[in-house]
């Protein structure tokens, strides 16, 4: 199709997610509105894995995937299997029963869908089998793909155009989400899915980040499990999910009546070129993604009523995402109201940005702000207004900026506003 001359307006119409906390978007943010967690203990074999608390989907069985293909779900790793119920979910929200054919050309529908690691599990157990019986499922070699959600979500409902599968540890499905924005808003599409998903539960996966010392060493305390912006945090908890948004043209969306839930005003990925696995000391990536938003979306620092932050509950990036937004918003920022809902899910690492998107969502449509939970005693090098606790109600929040940030130096943002 023709790529148009003037940006395009970019509105969501629909979503989904599956995570520890719920099978579904409504029932998730339904968890966190009851201040419930998603993660709990778990023992591995290896004694050798410090790590207790994690926030794996137990109850996810072949019901689950009864909707979709076989032809295709049988050649799909896990996370890819999430990555269909969360996009099939996004779906039924914009659309209800209108075929999509009857919306555009299968051409003019695309997908972008990414992960932090993959297939790595699949690939891992296969590789175990293989070693162990000198054979493994034919599907192997696709089964590792990162793509292979991606290619799903488009074989499942024929999405023939612009695709893509970001691969940016921490931040990628804030920047899928912003990759499928600019497709719409340059006129490369009408309509894209976008996010991202998880899953990394195989035990030596499971040891080669722990090993790094970057999970919560927390042994005994659900509390101090995940504890982002507080004095005692000791790390992340390792979850797994996935989290669809469904992104249109405005002018499509209008014109079939659709239910627009807000609208994407901006977006911004910039790189800290400095560690694999530290923030830079100077925080200037992350200084630009918040105020390169903030332009594009022609936000005001003192406009913006929530912030959904990163908040790993790490030692290292809870300061430095403070002081990036410090740096970033001046004095502004003190004023603010922000929130980690990691809090209460755990870290989705690829998924984690979409998810949280999905939650600035629902916090406009509520009006509530999320608290970051577990703030016993806060870090008094962060010293911004968390929400500690308790959840702010009865709140008109028109402008809403979602961040990520990740492994390798990755560091996103998109601005999500009110629809009107």
């Amino acid at each position: 199709m023709p790529v148009s001359n003037s940006p395009r307006r970019v509105v969501v119409t629909g979503y989904g997610a599956i995570s520890s906390l719920g099978q579904n978007a409504d029932a998730i943010w339904d968890g966190i509105m009851n201040y419930r967690v998603g993660y709990r203990k778990y023992d591995f074999d290896d004694a050798s894995i410090h790590a207790r608390y994690f926030g794996f989907i137990d109850d996810f069985g072949r019901d689950a995937m009864r909707p979709f293909s076989k032809k295709i779900s049988k050649m799909l790793p896990l996370f890819a299997k999430y990555s269909l119920v969360a996009a099939d979910e996004a779906i039924r929200m914009a659309f209800g029963d209108t075929r999509l054919d009857d919306v555009v050309s299968p051409f003019d529908r695309g997908v972008i869908l990414g992960t932090g690691w993959g297939g790595l599990d699949t690939a891992n157990s296969n590789n175990n089998e293989y070693r162990e019986h000198g054979i493994t499922t034919s599907f192997a070699t696709v089964m590792s793909m990162c793509n292979a959600a991606t290619a799903g979500i488009t074989m499942n409902w024929n999405f023939r155009g612009v695709q893509n599968s970001p691969v940016a540890a921490c931040a990628t499905g804030t920047i899928a989400i912003g990759e499928a924005y600019e497709a719409i808003r340059s006129g490369r599409a009408k309509i894209m899915l976008a996010g991202g998903s998880e899953s990394l539960k195989e035990q030596f996966n499971v040891w080669s980040v722990d090993v790094m010392q970057a999970l919560s060493k927390e042994q005994d305390e659900v509390r101090r499990a995940c504890c982002p912006f507080s004095k005692g945090r000791s790390g992340f908890v390792l979850s797994e999910g996935a989290a669809v948004l469904c992104l249109e043209d405005y002018e499509v969306a209008r014109a079939r009546g659709a239910r627009i839930l807000g609208e994407i005003t901006g977006y911004a990925n910039y790189s800290d070129a400095y560690d694999m696995t530290a923030p830079a000391d100077d925080m200037q990536a992350r200084v630009r993604v918040i105020r390169e938003v903030c332009s594009q979306a022609d936000v005001a620092a003192e406009n913006i009523d929530y912030i959904n932050l990163h908040g790993t509950s790490t030692p290292l990036n809870d300061v430095n995402e403070t002081n990036a937004v410090k740096e970033a918003l001046g004095d502004a920022a003190y004023g603010i109201p922000m929130s980690s809902t990691k809090s209460y899910t755990g870290h989705l690492i690829g998924a984690a940005g979409s998810l949280e998107a999905v939650f600035c969502l629902k916090a406009i449509e509520h009006g509530v702000v999320p608290a970051t939970i577990h703030m016993d005693e806060a870090d008094p090098d962060c010293d911004l207004n968390y929400v500690p606790n308790v959840h702010l109600q009865d709140q008109r929040l028109d402008n809403v900026l979602n961040l990520s940030f990740g492994f390798g130096g990755a560091n996103a943002g998109v601005m999500i506003r009110r629809a009107n």
